[in-house]
């Protein structure tokens, strides 16, 4: 299936009988609380899965960033894969979301807006290897993932620019310019 950039691909409490697998572009899911503030969920990229559910309906919703060709496979499995093969994935992909939800609550518990900024921007360069770094979300995005104000946010990018650690190049490209002491940021 295709999605246009900002297209709901699936929504919040509504049936988990899907599983996704982003074959292009970038996808993010939020949560909305009673209260009207988001919560994001998490960033997926070319080759991850995701709508995996431990029971029968999504507790995020998911976006189009970018357009996106997205993979759907019915949960119960299809006779278009091998048995077994869908069960895989889902455990992958349980895998997968476990460990990203352990490192994020550390991240969210214990660490300051400068190394939550850090961290995210090391991890976004590891995870897309090259020397131009694209960032598929807003910067509202990134506050609501990180728990911080996109106030916050702007100050520290600019921040880890003035610091000669990072270089942006427009608002949604960046540069590693000294990945050690990024490296430092990140770990502090």
């Amino acid at each position: 299936m295709d999605f246009a950039p900002g297209e709901e691909i699936y929504g919040q409490e509504e049936a988990a009988d899907l599983i996704y697998h982003v074959v292009k572009g970038s996808i993010r899911t939020s949560h909305l609380l009673a209260d009207g503030r988001r919560q994001i969920g998490d960033f997926y990229y070319e080759g991850d899965v995701f709508g995996v559910e431990t029971g029968p309906a999504h507790r995020f919703s998911a976006e189009a960033l970018t357009a996106c060709e997205v993979m759907v496979v019915k949960r119960a499995g299809s006779v278009a894969f091998e048995p077994g093969r869908v069960e895989k994935l889902v455990w992958a992909a349980t895998a997968m979301e476990l460990a990203r939800a352990q490192t994020h609550m550390l991240l969210l518990g214990r660490a300051t807006a400068c190394e939550r900024v850090a961290r995210f921007l090391l991890d976004m360069a590891d995870r897309f290897r090259g020397d131009l770094v694209t960032l598929p979300m807003s910067r509202q995005d990134m506050a609501d993932y990180l728990g911080l104000t996109i106030e916050t946010i702007s100050r520290m990018l600019g921040r880890l620019q003035a610091d000669g650690v990072v270089e942006f190049v427009g608002c949604r490209h960046f540069r590693v310019r000294h990945r050690g002491g990024l490296m430092k940021l990140a770990a502090a």
